[in-house]
This record gives C-alpha cells, sequence and structure tokens, in this order.
C-alpha cells in the first residue's frame, strides 16, 4: 500500500533540499493528471482535499478516486490531507475517515486560542498516526472560502510565535505566512517573499517543516490560452517559480498547488472549444485538459526538486 502519512517525508524533503508538492483534487480528470505526472517522474505525493471540493464531489466520491490511484501506483508514497479544516469536528472526521494527514486553520484566532485548537486536533489525530498541520499568520488573496488580508506585508510569521506555537500545539508542520497569497491575482507587481522570516523560523526550529500556501506561480502559457480564447485574466500573476524553488531548499517541505490546475485545465478547455466549435464529447475537451496537467505538475516537481525521490520517501 502506498498511502503514508508525512513523517518520513518531510523528513527526507529537509534533508534533502526539495519539497514536496501538494496538488488540490476536484475531479477524477484532475487526479489522473496529477498522479500519471508523479508516476512518470516517480515523486512522493500530497493529495489535498479542501472544503469547495467537498461541496462540489462529496467525500466518498473523492476518497474513492483517490482510492484507485493509491492502488493503481503502489511503488508511490502518497499522502492524503485535509486541507484548510477549520474546526475540530471536520479534522476528526477526516481522521475517522482515513486520511494520514489534517490541516487545522486557527489562524484568524488570537495566538492563544489557535494554539488550543491545534492542540485539540492534535490529540485526536496522533492516537490515530494522522500528522498535523497548522497555521500561523494570515495570508491574503481568495482561494474558494479561504478569504486572506489585503496587506501581506503586516501579517507575516512572528519567529518568536512560531516557536511557542509549535512546542504548545505540538503539531508536525506549520503553514506560514511568508509573503504569499491564494488565488490567481495573488499580487499587483512582483512579490518578493519573507525569505528572512523562515529562515529565522529555520534557526529556531531546525529540522521542523514549513509550509507554503498560495504558490501557484500563474504560468503565463496557461494565462496566455485563457485570454486568447476569451477569458479575462490581464492582470493575474503568482509566485515566481525561482522563488518557490529557493523556499523549497530552505526549510519549505510541502508547497501548496492548485489555481495552476485550474488554470492549465480551463485553457485547454477553452482551446478546444474556440477551435471545435462543433464538439459535444466531453472526453474530447477533459481529454487534452488532464494532460495539459500532467504536463505542467512534471514541470512543477522539477521545481520542487522531489521528482525521482519516491523510493526514499516510502
Amino acid at each position: 500500500m502506498a498511502l503514508v502519512g508525512t513523517e518520513k517525508m518531510f523528513k527526507m524533503a529537509y534533508k534533502g533540499g526539495y519539497a514536496i508538492g501538494a496538488f488540490n483534487v476536484n475531479n477524477m480528470e484532475i487526479t489522473q493528471g496529477i498522479v500519471d505526472a508523479v508516476a512518470e517522474e516517480k515523486a512522493p505525493l500530497i493529495l489535498q482535499i479542501s472544503r469547495g471540493a467537498r461541496d462540489y464531489a462529496k467525500i466518498s466520491y473523492l476518497l474513492a478516486i483517490i482510492d484507485v490511484a493509491v492502488k493503481e501506483n503502489p511503488d508511490i508514497p502518497i499522502v492524503t490531507h485535509l486541507d484548510h479544516g477549520d474546526s475540530f469536528e471536520v479534522c476528526k472526521q477526516f481522521v475517522d475517515d482515513g486520511f494520514t494527514s489534517v490541516m487545522i486553520d486557527a489562524s484568524k484566532l488570537p495566538l492563544k486560542e489557535n494554539i488550543r485548537v491545534t492542540k485539540q486536533v492534535v490529540e485526536y489525530a496522533h492516537q490515530h498516526d494522522v500528522s498535523v498541520e497548522a497555521e500561523l499568520g494570515q495570508l491574503g488573496g481568495i482561494e474558494e472560502d479561504v478569504v486572506g488580508i489585503d496587506d501581506v506585508s503586516k501579517h507575516l510569521t512572528d519567529p518568536e510565535e512560531a516557536v511557542e506555537f509549535v512546542e504548545k500545539s505540538g503539531c508536525d508542520s506549520l503553514a506560514v505566512a511568508c509573503g504569499t497569497s491564494h488565488g490567481a491575482y495573488k499580487f499587483k507587481s512582483e512579490p518578493k517573499l519573507a525569505f528572512d522570516v523562515i529562515q529565522k523560523i529555520a534557526d529556531k526550529l531546525p529540522g521542523f517543516p514549513l509550509v507554503m500556501h498560495g504558490s501557484s506561480s500563474v504560468l503565463k502559457e496557461f494565462k496566455d490560452l485563457i485570454n486568447k480564447y476569451g477569458g479575462k485574466m490581464p492582470d493575474a500573476m503568482g509566485v515566481p517559480e525561482e522563488a518557490i524553488k529557493r523556499a523549497a531548499k530552505m526549510a519549505v517541505c510541502k508547497v501548496n498547488i492548485d489555481t495552476d490546475l485550474r488554470m492549465a485545465l480551463t485553457a485547454k478547455i477553452r482551446q478546444v472549444f474556440a477551435e471545435k466549435p462543433a464538439e459535444f464529447d466531453p472526453r474530447k475537451y477533459l481529454g487534452p485538459g488532464r494532460d495539459a496537467i500532467k504536463e505542467m505538475v512534471k514541470h512543477k516537481l522539477h521545481i520542487l526538486g522531489c521528482a525521482g525521490k519516491a523510493a526514499e520517501c516510502r
């Protein structure tokens, strides 16, 4: 069985100076594109489910799709992860459903309350050998039901608070606010990530895995295709891949990617509809979208540095 937790995966990523790609899944085609790319590149993988995905497809359907992916790829270590769980009850449900990792996001609460809620999730999850990701600080932008703040520079994670938070909550990894932002319209100008914040936290918590949310790059090839075929995304801007590559060589062991998946799928569907307006077979436009996701994910695995690392993460 290829279903694993994050402990060894993050340990090897930290030691090797790379990060694991955490990709959001919403349907079969997206999942197939991700998993096929990972299988070809022999990379470890985190498949995560957001609240939006749960509302769209129901947990039972998504679990069935992931279950097939795991069974068909026994040599690939796969973590199943709850993204942005907003309460103990939601996290408990995913632990009970067999997920190997959950995220409790209480970052909007005061520090002490965030610690209390996170600790409650940790105590339950650890009884079932499930790892827990938490968040400290706040990101900007909007992604599904996750609404960030306007000025990310004013809500960066405080390194001193990070130490207190990790020690008191017992979480296994920490999503930090370092200048990234959710969604396709992350920034008005090219962003500058707070690598000093990442380094300070790493110095104070040596060996502890950090997580970067809001890390899609809003790739130009897909933005251009979407706009060419009727889209309106001229001001969309994401996190530069060089910045992601640098963070992955530091203490960042998990990088979340969602918007780039949506853009790859949408760009190819728009292209098929424009070039073949008589097409009505979903397989003929979802198929090219799936292929675009696969190639994009393969590219991302090399940016993150985790291509070829599957065997050591099992």
